[in-house]
């Protein structure tokens, strides 16, 4: 019985461990998107001195940036809160 289990753990582990990967990946390219849109519309008003930049869009832009999804939400937020749209994600 329990080589079953064991052998049905290893078989899902297997299946799902490609999934994680390509929502790893997914999350990146939606995350760079943001940082991209974000730099495009947003980081451009604040070097022309037309819209402050708050900390939490700064520090999620930046994550974003360096390839890390956490800033995904700030960004998000940053760029409804100007109204923009978000980029599609896939």
């Amino acid at each position: 019985m329990m080589k079953t289990i064991s052998a049905w753990i290893v078989v899902a582990v297997a299946l799902l461990a490609p999934a994680a990967a390509f929502a790893q990946s997914s999350d990146a390219a939606y995350c760079s998107a943001l940082a991209a849109k974000y730099e495009k519309y947003l980081n451009q008003n604040v070097h022309r001195g037309i819209q402050s930049q708050s900390l939490e869009a700064r520090s999620s832009f930046e994550q974003c940036k360096a390839g890390d999804p956490i800033g995904i939400a700030g960004l998000e937020k940053a760029l409804r809160n100007a109204g923009y749209d978000l980029p599609p994600r896939s």
